[in-house]
C-alpha cells in the first residue's frame, strides 16, 4: 500500500495550493480530485466569469470608440466566439495547474475519496477500480455547491444555475436572475452588457452584507445598464407560460409576475463535503461547514480543512488558497494561523465594487464614533481621461485612534485598487499613514489618497462645501 505524508482531498484553490506548499516543504503529497483540477473557481466560477466580464467591458469600450477618436462602425457580438475564448482560457490554466503539480512532485489521482480512518484514505477511480493509501495527515478541501431553493418549478426547462449560465452558447433574449448576492449581480451585469433584457428578483435587499451607501450608489449604475431590479419580492413559484417562464412573486404591492425566456437561480452557495461521511469519521461539522480553528485543524488530530467546506464560509477563492497554505504549513509541523480580519471582496459588476474591513454600519455599531472620507472618481484625472469617472472611494476610520476600519471602492479597477486598503486594515494602519503615503500621478490610486485626506482634512482636487 502506497504511503504519503499528506493526502489532500479536493483540487480547487484551497486543495491545490495546500498540495503545492506541502510538496515545497518536503512532504510526499497525494492530491485527490473527483472532477477537474482547479475546482469550481477555475472551471465554473471565478476564471470563466471574469473572462466573460473582460469581453463585456471591451465590448462597451468598442461601442464608445468614437468618443476617443476612432471610427469603427457598428460593433457586433459573436457570443459563440467569446465562449470559445473563455473555454480556451480555462483549458490553458487547468493544463498549467497540472504542470505545476507534476513539477512539484505532487501525485494527482482522479476519483472519489473516502476516509476509512484518520490515516487511511480509500479511492474509487473513474473506471470503478478501488485502492487505498496510508497517509500521515489529511487536508479536506472539498469546496462548495450551489444552493437549490425548494421552490416549485425549479426543475422546469429554461431554469439554470451559474454553471449552465457560463456555458450558454447564446445570450438569452430575456433573463430573470433570482438572487441579490455577488453571483446574481455579476451575472446580471454580464448578460445585460451583451444585450439581454435582465430582471433581478430578490427576496430581501441587494448585497445585504455590504455597506448600504455603496450598494445605493451601485444600484443606479445597474439600472442604467437596463437591468430591472425587484427587491423585497420573494419568489413563490416558477411556471411555464406563452413567453417561456413566469416567476410568481409576493411583493409589498401584492402578487406580481415576471416573464423571461430563461431563469438563472443564483441565491448563493453552501459547503460541500464531497461525498465524505464526516460523521462516521468523527469530524465536527454542521450545515455551515467543517469546524476548524485558526490553524485550520479539525477536532480529529492529523486532519485539517480549508476553503469553502469550512465554517464560517467565506466562499472566496483567495481565502481558500490562504487557508490551504496555513493547513499545509501546519501539517508540516509549522505554526501558521488564519485571520479573517482583512479579507477583500471584489464584485465584478460594471463598475466594480470592492471592500475590505467593516461597513459603516458595522463600524458605528462597534466603535461608536467613526470618521468617513469619500472621493469621487469623477474628480480623478486618470479616471476622467479614461472615461471611467463613475463611482467613489470611501474610507472609514475610528474616530478616536484614526485606525483604518474599512475601505470601500466603487469604480474602475476596484478589484485591483482594494489591495492598498487590505494592507491598511491588516496592519492596523492609521489614516495618517495613507495621507502621508505618496501615490503616483496620474493614477486611479490617487482617489484612495484623496479619500484618506477627506477623513480628517479635505481632498486636494475636490471643493467641499463649508
Amino acid at each position: 500500500m502506497e504511503h504519503y505524508r499528506l493526502t489532500v482531498i479536493g483540487g480547487g484553490p484551497g486543495g491545490y495550493t495546500a498540495a503545492l506548499r506541502a510538496a515545497a516543504l518536503g512532504l510526499k503529497t497525494l492530491l485527490v480530485e473527483k472532477e477537474h483540477l482547479g475546482g469550481t473557481c477555475l472551471n465554473h466560477g471565478c476564471i470563466p466569469t471574469k473572462t466573460l466580464h473582460y469581453s463585456a467591458s471591451l465590448f462597451q469600450k468598442l461601442k464608445d470608440a468614437s468618443e476617443y477618436g476612432f471610427s469603427t462602425g457598428p460593433v457586433g457580438v459573436d457570443y459563440g466566439r467569446i465562449q470559445e475564448r473563455k473555454t480556451a482560457v480555462v483549458a490553458h490554466l487547468v493544463e498549467g495547474l497540472g504542470g505545476l503539480l507534476k513539477n512539484a512532485g505532487v501525485t494527482v489521482s482522479f476519483g472519489q475519496a473516502r476516509l476509512a480512518a484518520p490515516n487511511r484514505v480509500e479511492l474509487e477511480l473513474p473506471g470503478g477500480e478501488r485502492c487505498a493509501v496510508e497517509t500521515d495527515q489529511v487536508i479536506l478541501a472539498t469546496g462548495s455547491e450551489e444552493i437549490v431553493p425548494e421552490t416549485p418549478g425549479m426543475e422546469l426547462p429554461g431554469v439554470i444555475f451559474s454553471r449552465e449560465a457560463l456555458a450558454l452558447k447564446q445570450v438569452p433574449q430575456s433573463l430573470a436572475v433570482v438572487g441579490g448576492g455577488v453571483i446574481a449581480l455579476e451575472m446580471a451585469s454580464l448578460f445585460a452588457a451583451f444585450g439581454a433584457s435582465v430582471t433581478i428578483v430578490q427576496r430581501s435587499i441587494l448585497l445585504r452584507r455590504e455597506d448600504r451607501e455603496m450598494v445605493r450608489r451601485l444600484t443606479p449604475f445597474l439600472r442604467r445598464q437596463g437591468i430591472k431590479i425587484l427587491t423585497e419580492a420573494p419568489l413563490q413559484r416558477i411556471e411555464q407560460d406563452e413567453n417561456g417562464l413566469a416567476l410568481v412573486l409576493n411583493t409589498p404591492r401584492g402578487a406580481e409576475t415576471v416573464s423571461a425566456a430563461t431563469v438563472l437561480v443564483a441565491v448563493g452557495r453552501k459547503a460541500s463535503f464531497g461525498g465524505l461521511d464526516l460523521a462516521a469519521a468523527g469530524i465536527r461539522h454542521g450545515p455551515a461547514g467543517i469546524a476548524v480553528g485558526e490553524t485550520m485543524a479539525t477536532n480529529i488530530p492529523g486532519i485539517f480543512a480549508a476553503g469553502d467546506a469550512t465554517a464560517p464560509g467565506y466562499f472566496l477563492a483567495h481565502v481558500a488558497s490562504h487557508q490551504g497554505l496555513v493547513a499545509a504549513e501546519n501539517a508540516a509541523g509549522g505554526s501558521a494561523s488564519f485571520s479573517g480580519k482583512a479579507v477583500p471582496l471584489c464584485i465584478f459588476t460594471q463598475p466594480e465594487l470592492a471592500r475590505v474591513g467593516l461597513t459603516e454600519e458595522e463600524a458605528r455599531e462597534k466603535y461608536g464614533a467613526v470618521k468617513v472620507g469619500k472621493f469621487p472618481f469623477s474628480a480623478n484625472g486618470k479616471a476622467f481621461l479614461q472615461g471611467e469617472g463613475d463611482g467613489v472611494v470611501k474610507i472609514i476610520a475610528d474616530g478616536d485612534s484614526g485606525t483604518v476600519l474599512g475601505v470601500h471602492i466603487l469604480g474602475p479597477h476596484a478589484s485591483d485598487l482594494i489591495q492598498e486598503g487590505t494592507l491598511a486594515v491588516a496592519a492596523g494602519a492609521k489614516i495618517t499613514d495613507l495621507e502621508e503615503l505618496i501615490h503616483p500621478h496620474p493614477t486611479l490610486s490617487e482617489a484612495v489618497w484623496e479619500a484618506a485626506l477627506a477623513v480628517n482634512k479635505a481632498p486636494i482636487h475636490l471643493a467641499l462645501r463649508a
